[in-house]
């Protein structure tokens, strides 16, 4: 192949020696034969970080900003219940805590923000105000403007924020509640942040958001590929340079944009148009985007029957989808959640406080929960506190 080129170019190039042309010849040898040499470019990929994450994902895909928000939503509007050892309590300061953790918004607010960084980032930030020891309200922060300080043996001993060119440093204190929550996705290879859900999908998100782009400038050029006006006048002419400059100001003014849709192109003198570009059916563009469109979903734990994606068979109908949304994704967040919540908050007032999902409030799972209440019910070898543990609830509430 490189022989190849090598005696192609060398066909064309003027002998050594030989004077160089001028600027009127130059243009004339723009409009004889010609060889065309490409090669596939190498692709250009997003950044990798929290704040391309969420403009290229979050902000700039419709997939994924509608998973994001399908599990954030999902998680949020679960209600967590509140356990001192298998005692349930309805009534406890950390409960109105996380009802209403600042003056400014309420509780489900700040839990769909702690998910949706999750998901983007793969890290979240919350801040515990406290007085005489106690929190008393709490505020996510943004993961894209927090570093992890680790100390000397390793693990995190501050936490810097820094917004405005002003950076604020929250130190952890021995003996006391530390003021941030660091909440993080597995990362294998980093020990101090975790792994974004959306990073996964990166490839899949750039491909999608592509085919987005491409699609919308074949159709602000009315819908047709690129292609070459060719001139196939007499041997040896072409076309001048004030020619050359009208041709392709008219080609711009009358025959680009979305405006211009649909208008004839009129030729004459010898001009010709010849397309170049791939139409859309010979580079299945389609299915590539749907496909891409799929990646994104499963890294992010939706199922794309949910999403009304084409091409998707894995579950029978949407209610099977929907407790598997559920089961598979929404609860093991909402669960691994509430239990760093009660890690962290539950010293201030002592006891062995844990938060769990109520699973009785989710009406996706309401078939499931009725087929056990039914089989706990007939089970007459239990007593009425073993039936309420089998179901959840612990064996007496206050």
């Amino acid at each position: 192949m490189p022989r190849l080129l090598r005696r192609l170019l060398d066909r064309f190039s003027p002998a050594p020696g030989a004077p160089l042309a001028g600027a009127a010849e130059r243009r004339s040898a723009t409009a004889g034969a010609f060889v065309a040499w490409s090669t596939p470019g190498r692709p250009v990929w997003s950044a990798r970080d929290c704040g391309a994450f969420a403009k290229e994902g979050f902000q700039a895909n419709a997939i994924a900003h509608r998973c994001v928000r399908l599990v954030s939503e999902a998680a949020a509007s679960t209600p967590l219940l509140l356990y001192d050892g298998r005692r349930e309590l309805t009534s406890h300061p950390l409960l109105d805590l996380l009802a209403r953790p600042n003056p400014h918004e309420g509780g489900g607010v700040l839990m769909e923000a702690i998910y949706g960084h999750l998901l983007v980032a793969g890290n979240a930030y919350v801040e515990a105000v406290q007085l005489d020891d106690v929190p008393r309200e709490l505020y996510v922060l943004r993961p894209d403007r927090m570093r992890v300080v680790p100390g000397a043996d390793g693990w995190p001993e501050a936490w810097e924020y820094t917004v405005g060119g002003r950076s604020v440093r929250f130190r952890r204190a021995a003996g006391r509640l530390s003021p941030i929550l660091h909440l993080k996705q597995f990362h294998p290879a980093d020990d101090h942040y975790g792994f974004s859900a959306m990073e996964a999908a990166a490839t899949a998100l750039d491909l999608h958001n592509a085919a987005s782009a491409w699609n919308k400038a074949l159709l602000d050029n009315a819908a047709r590929p690129s292609g070459a006006l060719v001139y196939s006048g007499a041997q040896g002419a072409g076309l001048s340079d004030a020619q050359f400059t009208r041709l392709r100001a008219e080609m711009e003014a009358q025959f680009q944009g979305a405006a211009n849709a649909g208008r004839p192109l009129l030729l004459d003198g010898g001009l010709d148009w010849k397309p170049l570009s791939l139409t859309p059916k010979d580079m299945d563009f389609i299915e590539a985007r749907a496909a891409a469109a799929r990646e994104i979903a499963l890294a992010l734990g939706v199922p794309p029957l949910l999403l009304g994606l084409p091409g998707d068979s894995t579950y029978s109908n949407y209610a099977e989808a929907s407790r598997a949304f559920w089961r598979q994704t929404v609860l093991p967040l909402a669960r691994r959640t509430g239990a760093s919540l009660a890690h962290w908050l539950a010293p201030a007032w002592g006891g062995d406080l844990r938060l769990e999902p109520d699973l009785d409030a989710i009406e996706a799972l309401s078939t499931e929960r009725e087929a056990l209440w039914r089989r706990v019910n007939a089970a007459s070898f239990l007593s009425d506190g073993e039936k309420r543990e089998a179901v959840g609830y612990g064996s007496d509430r206050s």
